[in-house]
């Protein structure tokens, strides 16, 4: 396995294995990785090569959020990814991304208006922009993100589609603790009380999942008995708690389409996601 800093040399890389005939697998990160990012890379075995990024986006940080002190860890995630399987670590600087001059950026209307996109601004810009720069730096065949952020998916597919891009988008189930809490770099940042907290998230997707499951189609109903199950824990605050179009992110009344139930809550200040999808028969 290599661990390289600079697109060129991905970029001679990717070109040499293509000359080959072999297939990429590309799993773009922000490193601190977990056995969510795990479950990515062991599917993306299913490729000749497997390529993980690990580059912590500052495009995609509002002035007040965590920036500075997101967990990095290279040497560990290194070691993970080398039993894992993978072939190639790109871990660039962030003026190797965006050079002195850099003013170029991705916007996308619509589906990047609700959920994370009304508390975090800037964010979608950021993460279009850097997934855009990476899959056009790597070339993968196929590229695979995780359902957890299931916004983000949804804007990376439209995006793809939107711009011809030649690349598959694989997305992949939620990875959770035994106990439930989905997996995420942030989880390390909640002390033992916040911890045990947040599985508010967790038991509030379940039951709201077991509702919809059972014949519940009234959106109100459904996010009241959710909302109630967080809001009977002190240290939970929430952010948005919502049911959207699968396709298009805008709120819905009824169920009676494919959706998205999603909730941003802060612990603290920690802020954690949680979802599920639902499609009616």
């Amino acid at each position: 396995m290599k661990v390289v800093k600079t697109i060129n040399e991905v970029k001679n890389i990717v070109n040499d294995w293509k000359k080959q005939g072999l297939s990429i697998g590309f799993i773009p990160t922000m490193g601190y990785l977990h056995e969510g990012h795990g479950s990515l890379i062991i599917k993306a075995r299913e490729n000749s090569k497997v390529v993980v990024s690990i580059f912590v986006n500052p495009m995609q940080f509002g002035p007040a959020e965590d920036l500075d002190k997101y967990p990095r860890d290279l040497e560990k995630d290194s070691k993970y990814c080398e039993e894992l399987g993978v072939d190639l670590i790109f871990n660039p600087e962030p003026e190797e991304m965006y050079p002195e001059g850099f003013c170029t950026s991705v916007n996308m209307s619509v589906l990047s208006e609700e959920l994370c996109g009304l508390s975090r601004p800037v964010h979608f810009t950021g993460v279009c922009t850097v997934v855009n720069k990476l899959l056009n730096i790597v070339n993968p065949d196929k590229a695979y993100f995780g359902e957890k952020d299931a916004q983000q998916l949804a804007i990376i597919r439209r995006m793809v589609k939107d711009l011809n891009m030649d690349v598959e988008i694989v997305g992949c189930p939620i990875i959770r603790e035994e106990d439930g809490l989905a997996k995420s770099s942030r989880n390390t940042y909640l002390n033992s009380e916040e911890r045990r907290a947040a599985l508010v998230l967790s038991k509030s997707i379940f039951a709201g999942k077991k509702m919809v499951e059972e014949g519940c189609r009234e959106v109100d109903v459904l996010l009241k008995k959710m909302k109630d199950i967080i809001e009977r824990e002190p240290l939970a605050r929430i952010d948005y708690l919502k049911v959207v179009d699968a396709m298009t992110m805008q709120q819905v009344n009824t169920i009676d389409r494919p959706v998205l139930v999603a909730m941003a809550v802060y612990l603290g200040n920690v802020r954690l996601i949680d979802n599920f999808s639902f499609i009616p028969e």
